[in-house]
């Protein structure tokens, strides 16, 4: 067990340090556009709430454990059609926890080619630390000493920087394209209590998704492929989805998150606009040796705005 600590602490601090904040990754990642591309707010004409839980690497105490709630909606904002969103998000790893709460505004434009939506985020990227672990052998964790690297702090220490995004989201009737970056302004995480000032820059994240609906003989099926990639220009991570959608209600699908998990997706439409949806990541990577792979699961409710009444509702964004 003392592997996995040690290999945790190396987690956070080279991924702080030489990469920066890797933002959350998700296996339902066109569930949760909104959190890397305010300009898919509002995108779908309707009122939208998300709640998603993942569980990576679950099996261990420490490892990632990430909780995301998100609202977006469409508007009219000074006479001009606009959509808006609210993401907040807990990332626990170890003894590192992030929170993110922004607010995002995106800007519908009509084309002839779909509707393209051009948004900002604005927010608080929260972190805080909790230098005073010790693990054990049977792998839990409890306050300690917090001594032994001077990047380290001898205790509990929080910080919080202003975080800027932005992002393009074109939507058509049967496919989308997505272009965002975040962290824009790459705002810096600086801690006084350690043997040394440490310094955490949140560098940029851009990320580009597409996706499109493919109808079958048989009108009952559908096929969505999909491509959701990210980089921080150190890294990347690119996951490949198909999904198979069986009379708008139940769902299926296979992920290939490249050189590191095969997710299985399944999702269900419950009553009218409620959805539910769990994965289980298979990882292939080194990783997996520390765990039992990842879940994830999702609540959604959506409210179609159409004249004032819930109406049904079916979106290529949604599994």
């Amino acid at each position: 067990m003392k592997k996995l600590f040690y290999f945790l602490f190396l987690f956070i601090f080279l991924n702080l340090a030489a990469k920066a904040q890797q933002d959350p990754q998700f296996s339902f990642n066109k569930e949760t556009q909104l959190l890397v591309n305010p300009g898919f707010a509002g995108s779908n004409d309707a009122l939208t709430g998300l709640i998603l839980n993942r569980y990576q690497w679950s099996g261990h105490e420490g490892t990632p454990q990430t909780l995301l709630f998100s609202v977006e909606t469409t508007a009219n904002i000074f006479g001009r059609s606009s959509g808006v969103g609210l993401n907040i998000i807990s990332d626990q790893l170890g003894f590192a926890k992030n929170v993110l709460v922004n607010l995002n505004y995106s800007y519908h434009i009509p084309t002839s080619i779909g509707e393209l939506g051009i948004g900002t985020s604005l927010g608080l990227y929260y972190v805080s630390m909790n230098g005073e672990w010790e693990t054990h052998v049977d792998g839990s964790f409890e306050p300690g000493s917090g001594e032994g690297d001077f990047l380290i702090p001898k205790g509990e220490v929080s910080q919080a920087t202003p975080d800027v995004g932005l992002g393009v989201y074109l939507k058509s009737t049967n496919y989308f394209a997505s272009l965002s970056v975040t962290h824009l302004n790459q705002g810096e995480i600086t801690y006084n209590e350690t043997e040394k000032e440490a310094s955490y820059p949140l560098l940029r994240n851009y990320y580009l998704a597409g996706g499109y609906n493919i109808s079958l003989a048989n009108p009952l099926f559908e096929l969505q492929p999909s491509i959701f990639a990210k980089t921080d220009l150190a890294s990347a991570q690119v996951d490949l989805t198909l999904n198979v959608v069986y009379n708008e209600r139940f769902t299926g699908g296979l992920s290939y998150r490249i050189q590191d998990a095969v997710a299985l997706l399944v999702g269900v439409e419950l009553l009218n606009g409620l959805n539910v949806g769990l994965a289980y990541d298979i990882t292939t990577s080194a990783m997996g040796r520390y765990g039992y792979g990842s879940q994830e699961i999702y609540l959604r409710y959506t409210l179609g705005l159409g004249k004032g009444r819930m109406k049904k509702y079916k979106s290529i964004r949604f599994l």
